[in-house]
């Protein structure tokens, strides 16, 4: 099967896990822990819960709705049904208007409006209105076609489509708050799990927050149709233990990779176009337009989860992207074999 068949699947069983999140079919597709499978039935944040404990108090009133509509018109269906052709032939008594009837078909509604509209109103103040605690981490999110970018200002980060963030304890209450911003159309940051959906808009920045109380690995995806590679600007956060998002932020802080045995590879990096796009810190290449690649292998995707980082997957990557994402901006950079091979030689140091 080949790549541009396989992708596609991917993206089927990504939405299967949202609506059967128990459907093994659907999980087993993304699944890297017992953390991994994205959906609105497994909240891990305050957000999430309000909004879980929400959606449930709908479906308990809309519920009953159901049930009580549907039980009148089986009993009507039943009871008023023709019983032998006698019956057929006489028209049921005829009721012309009934004031309390009229009355309870209106009030009734009216007051179920406005105890939902009450209800999700207090809901969503009390999270947008949440104070923001002074050792709340800070994340800028930037959405562009089609992959992540993720600012950590106060640490001094700037890494691509996976984000990491510390766990969120009783003992040790950790809140992580992020600034939504586009770099081009509207996007959309969802992680069922992790809270609801909320746009990225050109000039428009828009906030919310996170606090994870379980460690692991959650799926996302952008939920704001984006352009044609809309379905692969996939998610991936890593809510870590205290000691791995130390270890993690230290590791981002160091310099890119200077190793002498793969100088060729990196210097076909500077020349080219590579570095017109992309930074490596330490090195000249400072571009901004796609993502920073100064800690490369330390993510488990490329190109925003459309493939895993394997040398392989990157080596096919750079030959041509389209081969992954058609329609994706980064170039064929038409480089030979060799050149390619020494490339990708000084990407898989970057760790």
């Amino acid at each position: 099967m080949s790549m541009q068949q396989r992708r596609p699947l991917a993206s089927i069983r990504f939405w299967l896990t949202l609506i059967f999140p128990s459907c093994p079919g659907a999980s087993s597709a993304l699944a890297q822990g017992p953390q991994s499978t994205p959906s609105t039935l497994a909240p891990v944040t305050t957000p999430a819960h309000e909004i879980f404990g929400l959606s449930l108090f709908v479906l308990l009133i809309t519920g009953t709705i159901f049930v009580v509509v549907g039980g009148l018109l089986a009993y009507a269906l039943i009871k008023f049904r023709a019983r032998n052709d006698e019956d057929a032939q006489h028209e049921p008594a005829q009721v012309y208007g009934s004031l309390q009837v009229e009355l309870a078909w209106t009030v009734i509604p009216v007051l179920i409006v406005v105890v939902l509209f009450l209800t999700t109103a207090r809901i969503i103040f009390a999270i947008q209105d949440a104070p923001r605690p002074k050792s709340a981490l800070e994340v800028t999110v930037v959405g562009h076609q089609f992959w992540w970018e993720f600012r950590y200002p106060t640490l001094g980060i700037v890494t691509a489509n996976e984000l990491h963030i510390p766990v969120s304890s009783g003992r040790q209450p950790t809140s992580t708050y992020l600034k939504l911003l586009s770099a081009d159309v509207d996007h959309s940051f969802w992680v069922p799990q992790l809270g609801g959906k909320t746009d990225l808009i050109p000039n428009h920045p828009n906030e919310m927050w996170l606090d994870p109380r379980t460690p692991g690995l959650y799926l996302g995806q952008c939920a704001q149709f984006c352009g044609v590679e809309h379905a692969k600007m996939l998610l991936r956060v890593y809510v870590d233990t205290p000691q791995q998002f130390d270890a993690w932020v230290k590791n981002q802080q160091k310099p890119g990779a200077q190793d002498a045995a793969v100088a060729a590879g990196r210097r076909i990096f500077e020349t080219e176009a590579c570095m017109n796009c992309h930074t490596v810190t330490g090195t000249a290449a400072k571009g901004t337009f796609g993502p920073d690649l100064t800690h490369l292998m330390s993510r488990a995707t490329i190109a925003s989860g459309a493939a895993d980082n394997t040398p392989a997957n990157l080596r096919a990557w750079i030959r041509d992207p389209n081969q992954f994402k058609p329609g994706a901006l980064m170039p064929a950079m038409q480089l030979s074999d060799q050149q390619i091979d020494q490339l990708v030689a000084y990407l898989t140091t970057l760790h």
